[in-house]
Parts: structure tokens; sequence; C-alpha cells
């Protein structure tokens, strides 16, 4: 399994590495744009528009929000994870081994506050051996790190600065003056870059703006849940379930403004070089359109590919009935490259008539029970039925609790069911007398 994920890791690397060479300026403005949130879009609309003459704004009336606002205050059920519960929550939506999850948990718990790691490789290689009986490679554990930096937020397992916003997909021309001009980059020596990169007083400053929607700390965004817990959460879905069992899908645009361009954006009347200045604003300012066009659409097929896998839960609302999926599964299922699917998935929020979920909470993986497939969130239910009705004065071990669950089917290795029960918050046996 090990050489599987390597092979894969490694497979998928070099193809992204492909990709983002050949990604066009419209592909990489579409893909900064599909990774925003409801909010975040607002203001980067709000921006263009300002900074383009050419782009008209109106609010459009069909887009108000329903119930006079969608801003809900996240309950217990999300922002009472911590840091570590956040992360160790995502492993589910890969395909690992027992092995493989016990040191990417390690490199979890390795993380400083800042969501890096600074440790050596090698350093922790010998620390899961020495300290854990866990004998890895330095290469493993590379691999797990690629893995985990796949993670949300964005950035998160970055060993240093510059690997950290290389990880938030910024466009191709930001990722040269990170890889090329990085010391004039820190040194906040723009004048310089813009001389080496032969750019205009306008590309300077887009670069400078794009450079501020990058996050240099992504470990803030998860280390304080007490703090999160009385933000506010704009769905950027609707899901809403009728009698008949009729799932009807919409996109929250909130109070983002609708744009178009200016019916004065046209040539003619005059001199060369004020023609030339309409041509580029009203050429970027279509781009913008474009844009925010295949965001809509990129997330309309995501999120009916989503509600497709998962069907049965859009209609009941029963966590139970959730099934096991991953970013894999969604990709297949739309055609887009799995970057696009997680870009789409991380941060986003869908309002159903049982509540509001981050689409990252409908993932999961699998285990089996009876040779069929299930979800982890279905055995985790159980596991923690069987340790609430057990007998306070003589708990279960994780080895009865596995005898117990393979008498309901669910054939899983003891040390599967121990990670399980930690994930649920249950200390050992002999802790819960």
């Amino acid at each position: 399994m090990a050489q599987t994920l390597s092979q894969t890791q490694t497979q998928t690397q070099t193809q992204t590495q492909e990709q983002r060479l050949q990604l066009t300026p419209q592909q990489l403005l579409t893909a900064h744009l599909t990774a925003l949130s409801l909010d975040e879009l607002r203001e980067r609309v709000e921006a263009e528009c300002m900074e383009n003459p050419w782009l008209e704004k109106r609010r459009n009336p069909h887009t108000a929000p329903r119930r006079n606002a969608l801003a809900y205050e996240m309950g217990e059920r999300s922002e009472t994870l911590s840091f570590y519960d956040r992360l160790t929550e995502q492993m589910g939506e890969y395909d690992l081994s027992d092995h493989e999850r016990d040191i990417l948990e390690y490199l979890i718990g390795s993380l400083d506050d800042n969501g890096f790691i600074t440790k050596p490789l090698g350093q922790i290689a010998d620390e899961l051996e020495i300290y854990h009986s866990l004998s890895t490679s330095e290469e493993e554990v590379g691999r797990m790190l690629a893995v985990l930096q796949q993670f949300d937020p964005p950035g998160i397992g970055a060993r240093n600065l510059k690997e950290c916003l290389l990880l938030q997909h910024p466009s191709q021309r930001l990722r040269t003056v990170f890889e090329r001009h990085w010391d004039d980059f820190t040194g906040k020596r723009w004048d310089r870059i813009q001389e080496k990169m032969a750019l205009t007083d306008a590309e300077v400053e887009h670069l400078r703006r794009e450079v501020q929607h990058l996050t240099p700390r992504p470990g803030n965004n998860l280390s304080d849940p007490a703090e999160r817990a009385t933000e506010t959460i704009k769905p950027d879905f609707i899901v809403e379930t009728d009698d008949d069992g009729t799932i009807r899908l919409s996109i929250n645009q909130g109070d983002v403004p609708t744009i178009r361009l200016s019916a004065d954006a046209e040539d003619g009347g005059g001199t060369e070089e004020s023609n030339s200045f309409v041509r580029e604003y009203r050429e970027r300012g279509q781009m913008f359109i474009d844009a925010l066009t295949q965001r809509r659409l990129t997330m309309t097929a995501v999120m009916k590919a989503i509600i497709r896998l998962q069907r049965p839960f859009f209609r009941e609302g029963d966590e139970n009935l959730l099934r096991p999926m991953r970013l894999e599964d969604v990709a297949e299922k739309t055609g887009l490259n799995l970057s696009t699917v997680s870009r789409v998935t991380s941060s986003k929020y869908v309002e159903t008539p049982f509540g509001i979920y981050p689409l990252k909470w409908l993932f999961s993986g699998s285990s089996t029970q009876d040779g069929e497939t299930v979800s982890t969130r279905k055995v985790k239910a159980v596991l923690k039925a069987l340790i609430e009705q057990e007998d306070k004065a003589a708990p279960l071990s994780d080895e009865a609790l596995r005898a117990e669950l393979r008498k309901q089917g669910y054939d899983i290795a003891r040390r599967t069911v121990a990670k399980y029960r930690e994930n649920l918050g249950y200390p050992p046996a002999r802790y819960r007398k």
C-alpha cells in the first residue's frame, strides 16, 4: 500500500506541476476565485470594480438571502474541534493504511502554532522509531507530508514561509516571484522585481494585491476554536428537499454584486494610447466576468456530484446514511481535476433542511460490513453506542469492542477501533470506570 501511495503521490505531484505550467491567466484567475469564500469573493469583486473603470456593478434582487439572513452561529458540532481534530478528521478522505495513518497523525501533532513542520523529516522518522516503535524512513515521512499539505487550510504542513505560499496555488507570475526573486520579495524590493521581470506598474500592483490574499500562518485559522465559535457562517450552497424527495440546489450569491462591462468600453474617438488603455481594461474586465461564470459552473458541478453520491443523507438528514466519499470520487463524477475539487470543498458550507455543514464534513473513508463498504462515520456511530451502553463497572477493552463490532458485521482491526474510540473522545477502558 505504501508503495502504491508513493507512486500515486509522485504521479499526482508531477501532473500538478505540469498542469501549473500550462495554466492560462484565465484558468489561474478562475482557480483563485473558486477557492474564495462568499465574503472573500464579495471583497474581490468590489476591489476589481474599483480598479477597472469599465466594470459596472449592480445588486441582483434575485439573490437576496432568504429568511432575511443567511448567517448562522456555528454550533458545537464542528467548531469545538481542536486544531488536531480538524486535521485528523480530513484523513478519512484518503485511502491510507494504519501504518500511514500513524505517521500522518504524528506529523499533525508535530505542527507548530503557525501550522508549519519545522523538524527535519529524518528527525521525525527517528522519533517515530525510538518513541513509538514505528519503523519508517525519511522518504515515507515525506510522502505523508505531501498528503498533509493537501489538507485544508491551504499552506498547512509547509516547512517554511516560501513553501507555505507556494502551496496556496498563487498565479504563475507570483510563483515566479517566490521561486526566483525570494530575497527581493522578503525585502519588499518591488522595484527590483519589476525591473527583473519587466513588469508594468499595474502588474506589480496586481501582484501585491494577490499576496494580500495569501496566508503566511495557516495554523492561525485552526488554532483557536473558542474564539471562532461565535463567528457567523454564510453557506455557499443551499440544498432544499421537497416532500416527494426531490432535491433542489442553488448557489448562494449573498451580497456579491452582479457585474457587467460598461457600454462606454469601446475603442474609437481617442488617441492610440487611450484606445489601448480601454482595450486593456475591457479585456481584463471580460476575463474577470468569465472567471466568475466558470466559478459558478464548477461549484454547481461539484455540489451536484456530492448530492448524487450522498442522496440518502440529503433526503433524510441522518448522518448514518452518509456513504464513503473521497475527493477522488467527486473528481471522477465531474471530470474535474483533484485540485479543483479541493478548492471548491475547502472552507465552504452547505445549508440543508437539517442544518449547515462544512462540505469537508460530508467526506469520509470506508470500512466493511459483511463485505459491503460502509462509511467510517457509521462505524463510529455503532462504536459510540457500544461504549455508551457498556457496563460502567466493567468497560469493554478495545479487543472486546472489536469483537462486538464483528458480531454486527463490522470487520475492523483492533488498532482501528482504538483510533475511532480516541476520535470520539473516549479514553481506554481502564479510565472509563
